[in-house]
Formats: structure tokens, sequence, C-alpha cells
């Protein structure tokens, strides 16, 4: 659905700034503002891209996770 409102160009240029600080286009973050005002939950993105995301910084560390091979330590009795 496509809705055109008339807003004052301070209204505007506050909505800009406040989308800009959230780092969302302007249309974009407008829409989630109205998703609130009527309560509707906001779409969540797939868990599966945020755990990409999460660890993108580590991809070229080339780190290697490996379990200590030992059996541990020998208790005398």
């Amino acid at each position: 659905m496509t809705i055109t409102v008339n807003i004052t160009p301070e209204v505007k240029d506050a909505l800009a700034r406040q989308a800009t600080a959230h780092g969302r286009a302007v249309e974009v973050y407008a829409a989630s503002l109205l998703e609130e005002a009527v309560h509707l939950p906001a779409p969540h993105p797939s868990p599966a891209k945020d755990m990409v995301e999460l660890f993108a910084p580590l991809r070229d560390l080339n780190l290697i996770f490996e379990r200590d091979r030992g059996t541990g330590r020998y208790i005398d009795r």
C-alpha cells in the first residue's frame, strides 16, 4: 500500500535525521514508526542472517577451533 503524507519541511528534516541515526532509509524508518503506532510487530530478519553478520568480523582471521586431545590429568588415589 502506498500512502502520501504531507509534512512540513521541519518534520521532514527531523525524520531524515532520525532515520540516518538508525541507519535506515527515510521510507523504511517512517514505515516502522507507523507499524509501531498501530502495534504491529515489525518483521524480524532471519536468525541465520544474524549469525552470519555476527561472525562476519572473524571471517578472514583463519581461526582454528580444535578440542584438546589430552584425556585429562591423572589422579593418585
